[in-house]
């Protein structure tokens, strides 16, 4: 059964995208100060002796799958393993 909503309700698991050749990103909000986006990811991981470093906070919030997180501070890697209802805040830098 298809459900169709006014144009200001989305519904999350909608529409999902392919994501077995890369991640998706699709923006569903943007304020001054907070961008909330839905990333599809089946199984990417980043490459080995890769690190993100971030201009802004990251809110992350796990729906449905698992993801492992690794974390480096002074020297030290930590795993954050996340499963669905999980959700980490992870610091600008």
């Amino acid at each position: 059964m298809t459900r169709h909503l006014p144009p200001q309700v989305g519904h999350f698991f909608q529409d999902l995208p392919d994501a077995r050749e890369g991640e998706c990103f699709d923006t569903l909000l943007t304020r001054p100060g907070c961008r909330i986006e839905r990333i599809v990811s089946q199984g990417q991981a980043s490459p080995p002796g890769f690190w993100y470093e971030q201009a802004e906070d990251e809110w992350v919030l796990l729906l449905a799958g698992s993801a492992t997180l690794r974390f480096e501070s002074q020297g030290e890697s930590q795993l954050v393993e996340l499963v669905p209802g999980d959700h980490c805040l992870i610091p600008v830098g």
